[in-house]
């Protein structure tokens, strides 16, 4: 199934709570609340009390992708704050087995991250053990940046993994997606999709969601 998650990088901090709920009116599937630490990614952005307080503000999935060096040590702050899905990088330091357990075992989806220069290969031995692969489509760390289309091959690869395993699994892409290139994201077989800036800067939040919705529906395979 499509779905599409406003990442809130781009969203206007002072007000985060009724950025939130617009959200949700416009029509949006999840919130995607990117967590940076300044160490594995060159930014800091917010941790699990924010996310604790934004929970109040809306009633959609919480997709938390962690950028941080020590996801293990943080999982159980994101779980008790809200999260439903916790996405956290392989090349990050905490035992992968380990990180997937804590956040299963914490009652959310576990999910696994790849930056632009790790192959799509580095994800397999884990595909039984999580519910999404994140397929990062610029270099983690700042919104705003464009779009890396040559990453479309790695997420062909691990649907065709996934497929020939018979493994049921979200794809999801971040970076860059707007409703000009949604389309090739979602043709390369991605369902799931970051979007930021096309969204909070658009004139019409709830139009711009529904445009991708049905671009990214029409080109899926």
């Amino acid at each position: 199934m499509i779905k599409i998650s406003p990442s809130i990088l781009s969203c206007d901090y002072a007000i985060m709570g009724e950025e939130f709920a617009r959200m949700e009116k416009s029509g949006a599937d999840w919130l995607h609340i990117d967590v940076m630490d300044g160490h594995f990614v060159p930014n800091i952005t917010l941790g699990a009390p924010v996310v604790k307080c934004l929970r109040k503000s809306s009633s959609l999935p919480f997709d938390v992708h962690l950028m941080i060096s020590e996801p293990l040590k943080y999982v159980p702050d994101f779980i008790k704050a809200g999260a439903d899905i916790i996405t956290f990088h392989i090349e990050a330091d905490s035992d992968i087995d380990e990180t997937i357990e804590a956040i299963r075992n914490g009652g959310c989806v576990p999910a696994l991250s790849i930056k632009p220069k790790t192959p799509a290969s580095a994800v397999f031995d884990y595909l039984d053990k999580i519910g999404m692969v994140l397929v990062m489509t610029v270099e983690p760390g700042f919104g705003g940046q464009s779009f890396m289309a040559d990453m479309m091959p790695k997420i062909t690869e691990i649907r065709q993994e996934c497929k020939r395993r018979n493994i049921k699994m979200d794809i999801q892409v971040d970076g860059g997606i707007s409703d000009k290139n949604i389309e090739i994201a979602a043709s390369a077989g991605a369902n799931i999709f970051v979007a930021g800036s096309a969204i909070f800067g658009a004139d019409d939040a709830e139009k711009m969601i529904k445009t991708l919705k049905e671009k990214a529906e029409k080109a899926f395979q």
